[in-house]
């Protein structure tokens, strides 16, 4: 494992070209969210993002400085060990080139899905796009029109029509999801369902990951 600050010439030119990525951690789970709950899964959880969403609940991923850069085929070795569903999430994934990870995990029969807000262009072949969008930085064309689902997590009233504004934007095939933010999820939860009950083509995704005290 390599730290960012300390990199040669060519290690940085491998970062380039996503043969090495900063990887905050990696493990093997239970999908909690959106159309694969409860599905085995393996996270990759790579760092860097600048999004910078307040309530945020991995923070640590933010600085890709803190997180030591990872040979991809290491990574894609242990993965595909253990699972066949891989889960790219972050921080921001899209921030790095992802075409070499997904290249490998395709050699060994992975299917690929990933966690963004979309904030940049796509890169990588993925088999299934979970697009969640903050208002802080809004996301791209491409990643819009490549989601399978969308997921807009409702902090306050402002949210739904936040929402409706990005559902306009994919694809009419794209699953739609409405989640809580899990502090306020008490209070939220009631609105969605009502508001889900009024707007059927929304569905509901919870955090079950979090009720069953898993990663």
């Amino acid at each position: 494992m390599i730290n960012i600050t300390s990199t040669t010439t060519e290690q940085q030119q491998l970062l380039k070209e996503g043969k090495l990525l900063p990887i905050m951690e990696h493990f093997y789970t239970i999908q909690g969210e959106g159309a694969y709950t409860g599905v085995a899964t393996y996270f990759i959880r790579l760092g860097g993002c600048d999004v910078g969403c307040h309530w945020c609940d991995v923070k640590d991923s933010w600085d890709a400085e803190k997180h030591p850069l990872t040979l991809v085929e290491d990574i894609v070795e242990i993965a595909t060990s253990q699972a066949s569903i891989i889960v790219i999430t972050g921080g921001e994934p899209l921030m790095w080139d992802l075409s070499y990870l997904t290249e490998k995990l395709h050699e060994k029969g992975a299917r690929i899905h990933m966690e963004t807000s979309g904030a940049y262009p796509m890169s990588g072949a993925i088999d299934w796009v979970c697009l969640s969008p903050k208002k802080t930085m809004l996301p791209k064309d491409d990643v819009c029109s490549a989601a399978h689902e969308l997921k807009c997590i409702i902090y306050n009233q402002h949210d739904f029509q936040f929402a409706e504004e990005q559902a306009a934007r994919v694809g009419k095939d794209c699953l739609l999801y409405l989640q809580t933010e899990w502090s306020k999820r008490d209070k939220n939860l009631p609105e969605i369902v009502e508001y889900v009950k009024k707007n059927p083509k929304w569905r509901i995704s919870l955090q079950t990951h979090k009720y069953l005290d898993i990663p």
